[in-house]
């Protein structure tokens, strides 16, 4: 797929065909199980390519007013809108971009519904089922004493006037199995107001592109709660799968070190700045033609080119010695990485592509000085 000539390197690199596919696949599902399946932007908000979003799907969901804004401006409709908590300065604003508006709390709902009802906004409250099958505390909105929703004891046996939906999430790239076993918490727990509500938002997390997930047990587990609820439209806002192995960062080797026995190959992007997944979460990305560490193969630990300490990860075998100048291409970066990187350092930034399917290179954008400079004063 890649040239080196065309791509300028670092570079976020998304292919369309890909990209096609994993689309292609969430429509299906979508049809098939008859939900609303949009766009989480928390985890992909490449906008130039809403274009080619559009054509699968028509909605997104945002968190924020930039992204409600940009659902609203780029994608062409409306936001379904949550955020942890909203604000007097922005909240007309956001009502502004959005079609539906949940709440992490009664107390916000309350104080901001009366406001809402000029636009026809659609309003609900998170809840939150205190279960959820994630494994890192970072990703796991469901731990003891989350912020995040409102668990049933607080909740009470009738809604507030004015809510029309319930929203949950609990999920983090899993399968169906895990929303299965979440569907049956919150039946339990919530079950008694599910009467009383027009919709139900399932959250994101729904990994439904990657290799091995069971699609036809989704669309079955979906069928069977709409049997049960013929009443409720029901949404799923999954973001990594629409992205899901659709691109790759590409880099390159700038120098080679070597201290008590590490060899480490100095990069032009950073883990810490344009990576910060591998690092938090922590995992180790796929970097194209390489292993884990094999005994007797030229290994080498990768290095940021911030001058934070921990700025690496490694490490990766090779068959041949790596050499300055080589390209280092880490597949499976377009979810949850473009969407937060930082200019730390003022390093450079990737720059954003894609590869397209007449089989070419398209750049979409560089950033330079000016870039770093505008984020600060």
């Amino acid at each position: 797929m890649l040239n080196r000539t065309e791509i300028p390197s670092p570079c976020f690199v998304l292919d369309e065909t890909k990209f096609r596919a994993n689309l292609a696949l969430i429509r299906s599902m979508g049809e098939q199980a008859g939900v609303e399946i949009i766009l989480a932007f928390k985890a992909f908000a490449m906008w130039s390519v809403f274009p080619i979003v559009r054509e699968y799907i028509s909605c997104s969901t945002a968190s924020s007013l930039a992204e409600a804004r940009l659902a609203y401006e780029e994608m062409g409709s409306p936001a379904h809108t949550y955020a942890p908590a909203y604000t007097e300065k922005e909240f007309d604003e956001i009502a502004r971009y959005s079609s539906h508006i949940t709440f992490n709390s009664i107390a916000q709902f309350e104080k901001f519904y009366p406001r809402t009802l000029k636009n026809k906004i659609s309003c609900g409250l998170r809840i939150n089922p205190e279960f959820s099958g994630v494994g890192t505390d970072l990703y796991n909105p469901c731990s003891p004493g989350s912020r995040l929703g409102i668990i049933a004891e607080n909740i009470g046996k009738t809604l507030p006037d004015g809510v029309e939906g319930l929203h949950f999430h609990t999920l983090c790239e899993s399968n169906s199995f895990d929303l299965e076993k979440t569907l049956l918490v919150v039946e339990k727990k919530f079950g008694h107001l599910l009467g009383q509500i027009k919709w139900l938002n399932m959250g994101g997390g729904h990994l439904m592109t990657r290799k091995g997930y069971n699609t036809e047990h989704l669309i079955q587990v979906l069928l069977a709660f709409k049997a049960k609820y013929p009443h409720l439209h029901i949404i799923l806002e999954p973001g990594s799968a629409f992205a899901w192995q659709a691109g790759d960062l590409v880099a390159t080797v700038q120098d080679i070190v070597e201290n008590k026995g590490v060899t480490t190959a100095m990069l032009d992007v950073s883990f810490s700045c344009h990576m910060p997944d591998c690092l938090e979460m922590p995992y180790k990305p796929a970097i194209k033609g390489a292993t884990d560490a094999v005994p007797g193969k030229p290994t080498y630990r990768m290095g940021g080119n911030s001058c934070l300490a921990g700025d690496f990860y490694g490490d990766w075998s090779f068959d041949k010695p790596l050499q300055v100048g080589d390209l280092i291409i880490f597949e499976d970066m377009m979810h949850y990485t473009m969407v937060k990187t930082t200019m730390f350092n003022g390093v450079t930034h990737p720059s954003i592509g894609i590869w397209t399917t007449d089989n070419a290179f398209k750049l979409i954008r560089e950033f330079g000085y000016e870039d770093y400079k505008g984020r600060l004063s």
